[in-house]
């Protein structure tokens, strides 16, 4: 499944992701993973929340950050969710359109049975209608 998190830069969804990352991790016998664009939450996440700097790798676009996100369920099948902290920039698509990245990242949790928790500094009306099944909180 995923879960859209939107509003505009500074509105409180990193603590948002922050908080819910943190309870699924007391609550959850699997792994969590939280993607950001630096390492500045790292003692704000539960210990057993895997935080991985997307900046230490190299990851020019969307496409190739799929892949890695692949990699990491394919070599480890106790994922069951990843926060995707900062997502637009994350992906390299902060002036693009985010709707074809969005429909992938739903087929994928779908086909992968992971949980994708996605922050967008992007405004409910500016998403397709499609999307807004997803949205778990608008700011």
């Amino acid at each position: 499944m995923v879960k859209l998190v939107l509003g505009a830069k500074g509105k409180g969804k990193t603590k948002y992701l922050l908080d819910n990352a943190n309870e699924e991790a007391k609550n959850s016998d699997g792994v969590v993973i939280y993607l950001d664009k630096n390492s500045k939450h790292m003692f704000e996440l539960d210990k057993h929340i895997r935080l991985i700097n997307v900046r230490e790798y190299p990851i020019p676009d969307f496409e190739v950050l799929m892949g890695f996100v692949c990699g990491l369920i394919s070599g480890n099948s106790d994922i069951e969710s990843i926060y995707f902290d900062s997502f637009l920039t994350l992906a390299s698509l902060e002036e693009a359109d985010p709707a074809e990245a969005i429909d992938k990242l739903i087929v994928l949790a779908d086909r992968l049975n992971v949980d994708f928790i996605v922050s967008l500094s992007v405004d409910e009306a500016h998403l397709p209608e499609r999307f807004k099944e997803y949205i778990a909180l608008s700011l």
